[in-house]
């Protein structure tokens, strides 16, 4: 290294810590890192706490004085024996008051949210099975699609003061146990490092590790230049040790977010583990199924329709982690859970999960349905993993939606009891439903309510040749397929495997005999590839332990939440064969998987689906895929920096570089 590394400054004078500064470095228990002679004259002054973690020094560098010192006796401490530290678990705060003070909007900031929020409202529609019901026919099924599509941001290149946007409060709780070392933890450290890059002045990030217990690495820092330094420092420092206890680290990342003194206007919580809790999950009965809401923090448990509380995103890291805890985790806390099965691309993952989370444009969102003709009923809504509810009669129902990314889209099927027009009535239509959406604007704080033409069927005497929605039947085709993976699931966990792939087997026919895939539409087609990557997976049990449980949970995680997660992203390295088929697709999965289509990376689409359908219909939205681009680049630039050069052996420092970890 030529000279100071200005990523990774000293906490106390934020000057640069390279080889080349010229300056001792002092590493201290908390192991967070300082120059020498910071921390001499920072104890002469009587400050004994890590300005990076809060916790208090037991033990400091012994200083030869060059007059008697006045420092405590028990504060100076010789060099460890034989270069070896004692074990120190570093004092932590009792309440986490101590986050840093959230960035005052500037009068351009004010300008530029006030534009944001004015930029686009959400948008509600709804498409009805057929346009038209015979005048003497009554339906006890009807079908009507819900669709709401949140606004989009201004600039579509997502950074990190790109554009106008909600800022965010971020916890990132680490697996740092005995198997994340070696090559596992040099990539999650390289994946916070991007994480790092991408934040924004305005938002806030605290890191938590955990392994056979947790600890709180930074309190929750504004990523300004200086923020950004310690944090990066701070992840430099996790070493990877120990056991699994996903629960405390959940509980530390719980206390950071209660016990906060200011709030950004988005909160959320990133997991990563690769293995099991062997901790909490230990202490249940013998012969007891696990209930791993356990692992859960009553302050992530929703109580009730009004209250909100920040999601938990969970990344299951190889194929050793327990996909069940990280699901549940995920499920409850209405966060994404991503299988990350090749450990290579971790950062890629997070950079499409903080893609979204940087671009809350919506909070709070509920659907509400009212019936509007005397004679119709709300018979069922299918609403997936969102909280839907019907009244008693009937007459009205609910989705409570809550948070929307930039651009995203909702889709809820409801079913309708609708009577006969009688003759006598006149009735040339009938007014079916009114459904609206009311929302916090996160931009501007204004509670929004928009509501949607009523929804009506026509009632001509005779109906011939009425015409399917294709909106209507992609989605029922959709819901249908991922009830059956629920159940293809079900029966691989009491182990019949058979069963389980007769059940895909059989979805996956009847979405290729699908009006919408014989049609083309990328989302069936992209559905029917998933179904038979699942049916391979779940074959038996040895692939089903392996891969298949993650793989399938990811898929029923991304379904009913209708929200992009991460399952197999492909290395940059990885390249198919243009016109190899869905054989070449099952080695490589998908990105996303179908929310209308998989985007495939370095690959071809499915036959009858172009890579330009595949590419924008899925659940990605476009900050998240500007993101992920953004990290694709990153990594490829790093890797030509890693190239040795002409002449030089691989692996080998040029002269005078120190190479440091």
């Amino acid at each position: 290294m030529d000279g100071p590394d200005q990523r990774n400054p000293c906490a106390i004078c934020l000057s640069g810590m390279g080889a080349g500064a010229g300056q001792a470095i002092f590493q201290a228990e908390c192991s967070h890192t300082f120059h020498f002679h910071c921390i001499s004259t920072s104890v002469a002054h009587g400050h004994l706490v890590c300005p990076l973690c809060n916790a208090q020094w037991n033990e400091l560098p012994f200083l030869r004085p060059t007059q008697p010192s006045s420092m405590p006796p028990t504060l100076l401490r010789q060099e460890p024996i034989h270069g070896v530290q004692p074990p120190f678990q570093p004092a932590e705060p009792e309440v986490f008051d101590d986050d840093e003070q959230v960035e005052p909007p500037s009068g351009q900031d004010g300008q530029r949210q006030a534009a944001a929020a004015s930029s686009g409202a959400l948008v509600v529609e709804t498409h009805t099975e057929y346009s038209a019901i015979a005048r003497d026919s009554s339906h006890d099924n009807f079908a009507v699609l819900v669709h709401v599509k949140a606004p989009g941001m201004i600039d579509g290149e997502v950074a990190a003061s790109d554009a106008p946007r909600a800022p965010l409060d971020l916890v990132t709780v680490l697996d740092v146990s005995g198997s994340m070392s070696g090559e596992k933890l040099a990539l999650l450290k390289q994946a916070m490092g991007f994480v790092i890059d991408n934040l924004g002045p305005g938002d806030r990030l605290s890191v938590v590790s955990f392994s056979t217990g947790a600890r709180r690495v930074t309190r929750l820092l504004r990523m300004s230049d200086t923020g950004k330094g310690l944090a990066m420092s701070a992840v430099e420092s996790l070493v990877a040790r120990g056991g699994t206890n996903i629960a405390e680290g959940l509980r530390k990342a719980a206390k950071v977010l209660d016990e906060r003194r200011y709030r950004n206007a988005v909160s959320s919580v990133i997991l990563l583990s690769d293995g099991q809790d062997n901790y909490t999950m230990t202490r249940r009965g013998e012969g007891s199924a696990p209930s791993y809401e356990v692992l859960v923090p009553p302050s992530f448990m929703p109580t009730g329709t009004g209250n909100w509380t920040p999601p938990i995103h969970t990344f299951g890291f190889g194929n050793d982690h327990d996909a069940a805890a990280m699901h549940v985790i995920a499920e409850t806390t209405a966060g994404t859970f991503s299988f990350i099965e090749n450990e290579a691309v971790i950062q890629d993952a997070f950079a499409q999960c903080i893609g979204g989370l940087l671009t809350v444009v919506v909070q709070e969102a509920r659907i509400a349905i009212a019936c509007r003709h005397p004679g119709v009923r709300i018979s069922s809504v299918k609403s997936g993993r969102y909280e839907s509810r019907i009244d008693e009669d009937g007459r009205s129902a609910s989705v409570r939606v809550g948070e929307l990314y930039a651009d995203e889209e909702r889709r809820f099927l409801l079913f309708l009891v609708v009577p006969r027009a009688e003759a006598t009535d006149g009735e040339t239509e009938t007014t079916l439903i009114k459904v609206s959406c009311s929302y916090r604007d996160v931009a501007g704080g204004a509670n929004v309510n928009v509501t949607a033409e009523d929804t009506v069927a026509m009632r001509p005497e005779h109906v011939v040749d009425a015409e399917l929605s294709v909106e209507v039947e992609r989605e029922r085709v959709r819901v249908e397929a991922t009830e059956d993976i629920a159940a293809a699931r079900a029966a691989a966990e009491r182990g019949a495997h058979q069963e389980a792939v007769e059940i895909l087997e059989n979805r996956q026919r009847a979405v290729a005999q699908s009006g919408a895939a014989r049609r083309g539409d990328a989302t069936s087609l992209a559905l029917g590839t998933e179904l038979q990557e699942m049916r391979r997976r779940v074959s038996n049990r040895v692939s089903y332990a392996r891969s298949g449980r993650a793989y399938m949970l990811a898929g029923i995680s991304m379904h009913t939440q209708q929200r992009s997660n991460s399952r197999q992203l492909q290395p940059l390295s990885a390249a198919v064969t243009p016109g190899a088929g869905v054989a070449s697709m099952n080695s490589m999965a998908f990105i996303n998987g179908p929310a209308g289509g998989a985007r495939v990376l370095d690959a071809v689409a499915p036959e009858g689906m172009s890579n330009e359908a595949a590419q924008t219909s899925s659940y990605e939205t476009p900050a998240m895929r500007a993101m992920l681009l953004r990290s694709r680049r990153a990594r490829e630039a790093s890797a030509e920096q890693q190239q040795p050069k002409a002449g030089e052996e691989p692996g080998s420092s040029g002269p005078n570089e120190v190479v440091m970890q």
